[in-house]
């Protein structure tokens, strides 16, 4: 569909913001928003030039309102700075602070045509030759992606990631044991700083695109900086971007693997300890990222069921940590001891039980395309009614947990949190950590029993 110069509209917008790369007579499609994209808004659109060729490309654009054009700057700068060194990311054709029906914030770029859906790289079979190498090709892009100039990109951030995630975490005024271990033992155990390079911030499963012959593009810039290179490699090994499957490298590869990648691309290759030490980082920083993205909905501040639904899988990500570190004690599975109820069967946790396998495997599957974003809130709503179902069965565990804090002079875990954050108490104290793990498994037995790993895996 053609559109005028004078329409205000999201295609009128595109058309003049594209005049110089393909000239002014040119008419575009009507815009399509794409799924994906947590802060930002993503549309595909057609263009149609003078001699009849067509391409179809990417805008990008803050919501309108709620634009951080720094921000956007920023990440055009890193998507050139990244294409110069040879990263397969998208060609940026147009950018800027705004522009009319855009009214936001925004990038235009060529559209890369691949695969980023975590499972389908992990286990559909046209992926099963370029998985057994793609550890290795995450590691040599991540390796030309570390060899960017930065001269032009001094407006990104530089600070301590360490010092920037604590201060996220400490506004949160949320104190939780794991935490607190996990910060003092980065702390004491940090490896010295290697030259700060182009950061992506972000690079997982999900953010590369994925084609027959490798790596096509890489996505999503905007939490590029400039930093330590091997904090990306320590992201990648993260096991929330494992995505269920065991291969300790996005759930496809092995550590050696990526590193060799790495190291044909980079010219070094780092120590076991330091990328531990870095993976043992991305873990803490996504269990605070978690409870940042719930606290969005506790406080009210924004309604949705997804950020509700995060809340209960932080203890996935102290779970992680504990385990990361050596610090897990291996409790026994907590007995089932429900008192028995007045109340005729079936019992609560049966009537949850039935209903959620209903809505998954009688509702969900008869829902089609057009209803994807359908499809994925009915997802949560079966998870949480199984978290439902399952804190029922169990009971409740706080006495437990009340008696190993009472043990420790410690009211509340919140408690205990700060006298390891002051070293009043070691998190290394043996008494400590069965109370933190107690707690830990407690919660995950609840929220995602599957998260716990048999003694094989670990």
């Amino acid at each position: 569909m053609a559109v005028t110069h004078a329409a205000s509209s999201l295609g009128d917008g595109i058309r003049v913001a594209l005049s110089d790369a393909f000239g002014d007579e040119i008419t575009v499609g009507e815009p399509r928003q794409l799924t994906g994209g947590a802060s930002r808004q993503i549309w595909a659109i057609d263009v149609r030039g003078v001699d009849g060729q067509s391409q179809e490309v990417v805008l990008r654009r803050d919501p309108p309102g709620h634009g951080d054009a720094d921000r956007m700057r920023a990440e055009v700068a890193c998507l050139r700075a990244a294409s110069a060194v040879g990263v397969p990311v998208p060609t940026v054709l147009a950018s800027g602070d705004t522009a009319p029906g855009i009214d936001a914030p925004y990038l235009v770029m060529d559209m890369i045509v691949g695969e980023s859906i975590p499972r389908k790289l992990q286990r559909d079979s046209e992926f099963d030759e370029v998985r057994t190498n793609l550890a290795g090709a995450m590691g040599y892009v991540l390796g030309q992606i570390h060899r960017a100039d930065t001269g032009t990109l001094g407006m990104l951030d530089a600070g301590d990631p360490l010092d920037a995630i604590e201060a996220v975490y400490r506004d949160l005024e949320q104190p939780r044991p794991a935490v607190e271990v996990g910060l003092r033992w980065l702390r004491e155990n940090r490896p010295a700083r290697r030259p700060n390079a182009l950061v992506h911030g972000d690079f997982r499963l999900g953010n590369v695109l994925v084609g027959g012959g490798g790596i096509r593009g890489v996505l999503d810039w905007e939490l590029a900086h400039l930093g330590d290179p091997i904090e990306d490699l320590g992201w990648l090994c993260v096991r929330a971007w494992r995505f269920g499957a065991e291969p300790p490298v996005a759930g496809i590869g092995t550590r050696e693997q990526l590193l060799d990648g790495y190291e044909r691309a980079a010219g070094i290759r780092p120590s076991e300890a330091e990328l531990h030490w870095w993976e043992a980082y991305g873990t803490l920083r996504w269990l605070v990222l978690s409870q940042f993205q719930s606290q969005r909905h506790l406080s009210g501040a924004e309604n949705s069921i997804e950020l509700a639904a995060i809340g209960r899988r932080v203890c996935e990500s102290e779970y992680d940590l504990l385990l990361i570190l050596g610090l897990l004690d291996n409790i026994e599975s907590l007995p089932d001891d429900t008192a028995p109820s007045v109340h005729d069967r079936p019992s609560m946790s049966e009537i949850l039980e039935l209903v959620t396998g209903t809505l998954r495997d009688d509702i969900a599957p008869v829902l089609d395309g057009a209803h994807e974003r359908e499809r994925y809130l009915l997802r949560i709503c079966v998870n949480l009614l199984g978290i439902a179902g399952r804190e029922l069965s169990a009971g409740d565990r706080t006495g437990e947990v009340t008696e190993l804090l009472a043990a420790l002079d410690c009211t509340s875990e919140a408690d205990l949190a700060d006298r390891i954050s002051t070293g009043a108490v070691s998190y290394a104290d043996t008494s400590v950590r069965q109370l933190i793990s107690t707690a830990v498994l407690a919660r995950l037995r609840v929220a995602n029993p599957r998260h716990v790993l048999r003694p094989s895996q670990t």
